[in-house]
């Protein structure tokens, strides 16, 4: 059995004040960051989550309550997926371990503003806008 193509993602709580300086970097490095309140369709037309803000409020309530309180400083925090922009993927093969290092270095360098765990999870893939040559 195949599995439906997907985004790899990781699931990352942003400190508000920090979501546009963060976006930016990450777009330096080629990685795509999309709150899940707003998350764009996928690149079928469909929605990536039916509803939006409630998927962010139980990702955030989800990540809370297993930390049992060490990370209460994010209970207001924007939940958001991370994504790899096009010079990462290579058609059908794995993302390479330097996409990962690359993404988990951006965000342990805004340690104080970000709460993640060091894993990918997948979302239906994610319509990346085409660049015009």
């Amino acid at each position: 059995m195949r599995r439906d193509p997907h985004e790899n993602v990781a699931t990352v709580l942003v400190e508000p004040c920090a979501l546009a300086d963060l976006e930016l970097e990450l777009m330096s490095h080629d990685l795509r960051l999309w709150p899940v309140r707003t998350a764009p369709a996928g690149e079928d037309g469909a929605p990536v989550c039916e509803d939006g803000p409630r998927r962010a409020f139980q990702i955030r309530r989800d990540l809370l309550e297993k930390h049992r309180g060490a990370w209460d400083c994010a209970a207001e925090w924007v939940a958001v997926w991370i994504g790899f922009g096009r010079s990462w993927q290579h058609g059908d093969e794995p993302l390479p371990w330097a996409a990962h290092a690359r993404l988990w270095q951006v965000l342990e360098g805004r340690a104080e503003h970000v709460r993640f765990h060091r894993r990918l999870g997948g979302v239906r893939r994610i319509a990346l806008p085409r660049e015009a040559y």
